[in-house]
């Protein structure tokens, strides 16, 4: 069973809400569903003519945007390196744009400002994550628990890298003890539901 993140950002101004890494198989029906809709043919009539692969200057302008925005976004970093602010929005817009490991540099570039920022950290947990990376993964939580030894979140995420890695037993172990800790919180029903699907 894969343990995917699941990662909430906006489109074009990016702001990253949280990492959680949730056990589901939901992404790959929701591809489907959308591959399924791709592939039928875009009706002929008045409302769709200039619409899909007919035109695809409606995609094109997108890719300028974000091409744009980009550029605007490395250049106040670029003109403003200590503005980690703009740092974050930039490189949560590689993030988002699927340039993982150009996001990584920007981010350890607040870390060497502030290495308490837990919202960082987590970035790069998702990062590593999805790059298969688990010990990394690993070694930015275990930092989120050094920072806060309470963050059920970061706790929920160890318990998602040992069941990727098939160490069922420690991740059951992980899980079972934070429904224990706070049985009520979002991160305790997101554990039980990965229970569920540890064999």
């Amino acid at each position: 069973m894969k343990f995917k993140p699941v990662y909430l950002y906006g489109i074009l101004l990016v702001a990253v809400i949280g990492i959680i890494i949730v056990a589901t198989n939901q992404r790959e029906e929701k591809i489907s569903a959308i591959e399924d809709i791709a592939n039928k043919e875009m009706p002929k009539d008045d409302v769709h003519k200039n619409l899909g692969k007919d035109n695809p200057h409606g995609q094109v302008k997108v890719s300028e945007e974000v091409k744009k925005k980009m550029e605007e976004l490395k250049a106040a970093v670029d003109a403003n390196p200590n503005d980690t602010t703009k740092i974050r929005e930039y490189a949560d817009f590689l993030l988002a744009a699927h340039k993982p490991d150009e996001s990584i540099q920007y981010y350890e570039m607040i870390l060497k400002k502030d290495p308490k920022r837990k919202d960082i950290r987590f970035s790069l947990t998702f990062i590593y994550y999805n790059k298969g990376e688990l010990d990394k993964a690993e070694e930015e939580t275990n930092k989120i628990l050094a920072i806060d030894k309470n963050d059920s979140m970061a706790k929920y995420n160890l318990g998602a890298i040992e069941a990727t890695r098939g160490n069922n037993e420690k991740a059951r172990e992980i899980w079972n003890k934070l429904i224990q800790d706070d049985p009520k919180s979002e991160t305790a029903e997101l554990a039980r539901n990965a229970l569920t699907m540890l064999k």
